[in-house]
């Protein structure tokens, strides 16, 4: 593997569990329209085992009056939110990738 990876492999792996926690709750939002709750359907309930712990903190983070099939779009929200913020304070106490001129062509 290249340095670049695995030099910073924390902040890779907080980032993209972040982003695909929060893709994933984008897809159950527009996917719940398609397909009960229950169902048995495989890519159903991958999205529901991949969304279900944001979806759980969403219902608890936001007041009682949002409806329930807008929960996943808050959670995404709040996930988008949570990698924004997380992936600048992480760059900033050198967890991440910098971005250097050296060995850049000229």
């Amino acid at each position: 593997m290249q340095p670049f990876v695995t030099d910073h492999l924390p902040f890779w792996i907080i980032m993209y569990t972040l982003a695909l926690t929060a893709w994933a709750c984008l897809g159950r939002f527009a996917m719940q329209a398609f397909v009960p709750v229950d169902s048995p359907n495989y890519i159903w309930r991958g999205f529901r085992l991949l969304t279900d712990w944001a979806v759980w903190a969403a219902r608890r983070a936001v007041p009682s009056y949002v409806v329930g099939m807008f929960l996943p779009l808050v959670a995404a929200a709040w996930l988008f939110g949570l990698r924004l913020v997380l992936g600048i304070v992480l760059l900033m106490a050198g967890w991440g990738p910098s971005i250097s001129t050296s060995g850049a062509a000229p």
